[in-house]
C-alpha cells in the first residue's frame, strides 16, 4: 500500500517540523496545507521535507482537508492517505497500526479510538466525543468510537466518492457518513490520548452545533446507513 501523510496546519510551528519528520518514518510523502498560518508553519514544513500547499488566510481545517485531498488525487499515486494533527497530538509512531488494520480487515477508513484512554482528556472533549460517536454510529450503522479523532486512514478510492460540503471541523463528520452510505467500511484502531501545551481551536459549542446540524441534515435527507457493497472491498462492516 503505498500510503501518503496529510497534515492540515494553522499556526503550528512549535510541533510541526518534529510531526512531519516523524511521518516521514513511515510513509513516503507529506502533505501539509498551511491554512493561513502566520508564524512561518509553512516554511518550518517545507524545511522538515513536506510538500506545502498553502491557503493566504485562514479557511477552516475542513477546506484545508480538502484542498490535500485535491492536491493528493492529482498526483494519481497513492493507495491512502494518512491524516494528522500538527500539534504533536498524534503519535505518528501509531501510523503502522493503521495500514496494518486496513489490510487485514479491509477498511476503506481507520478512524483512531482515543476512549480507552481518557484520562488526561477534557471533561467537555469526552462528553462530546461519547455523544457524537454514538449519533454517528446510528447514523452509519457502523461502530464508530471516537468520531472527532482527527488521526485517521482513508483510501484513496473513498476520496474519488466523496462531496464534501463543510468547512471547519465538522468534516470529519461528514466524511464519515458520506462514506457509510456510499458503502465504504470504517474501522477503528486504539490509539494514545496525548494533551500538552497544544492549543485547541475547536469551540466546544459552536464545533458542537455544527456537527448536530450535519447529522440532522444526513438524517432528514436519508443519507445514512450503508447502502451497497463497497467497491472490490469486503471488510468487517
Amino acid at each position: 500500500m503505498k500510503v501518503c501523510a496529510l497534515i492540515p496546519a494553522y499556526n503550528e510551528a512549535p510541533h510541526l517540523y518534529e510531526v512531519v519528520k516523524g511521518c516521514l518514518k513511515h510513509v513516503k510523502a507529506v502533505f501539509v496545507v498551511d491554512d493561513g498560518s502566520t508564524d512561518g508553519s509553512g516554511e518550518i514544513a517545507k524545511t522538515a521535507g513536506a510538500v506545502v500547499m498553502r491557503h493566504p488566510m485562514n479557511r477552516g481545517k475542513g477546506v484545508a482537508l480538502k484542498t490535500g485531498f485535491r492536491g493528493i488525487l492529482r498526483e494519481g499515486k497513492w493507495d491512502a492517505v494518512m491524516v494528522l494533527d500538527g500539534d504533536g497530538q498524534h503519535n505518528w509512531d501509531e501510523i503502522p497500526m493503521f495500514i496494518s488494520q486496513s489490510l487485514k480487515c479491509g477498511y476503506d477508513i481507520v478512524v483512531g479510538n482515543r476512549m480507552k484512554h481518557i484520562g488526561s482528556m477534557p471533561l467537555e472533549r469526552t462528553t462530546t466525543n461519547w455523544l457524537s460517536s454514538l449519533v454517528l454510529s446510528a447514523l452509519t450503522r457502523q461502530e464508530i468510537k471516537d468520531s472527532q479523532c482527527g488521526f485517521r486512514l482513508i483510501r484513496t478510492n473513498v476520496l474519488k466518492e466523496l462531496v464534501l460540503r463543510t468547512r471547519k471541523y465538522d468534516t470529519e463528520s461528514e466524511m464519515l457518513v458520506e462514506a457509510a452510505r456510499k458503502g465504504f467500511c470504517i474501522g477503528n484502531v486504539s490509539i494514545a490520548t496525548i494533551y500538552g501545551d497544544e492549543r485547541s481551536y475547536i469551540h466546544p459549542v459552536l464545533d458542537t452545533l455544527r456537527f448536530v446540524r450535519v447529522a440532522l441534515r444526513c438524517a432528514l435527507r436519508g443519507k445514512g446507513g450503508r447502502k451497497t457493497a463497497a467497491p472490490g472491498r469486503e471488510g468487517k462492516c
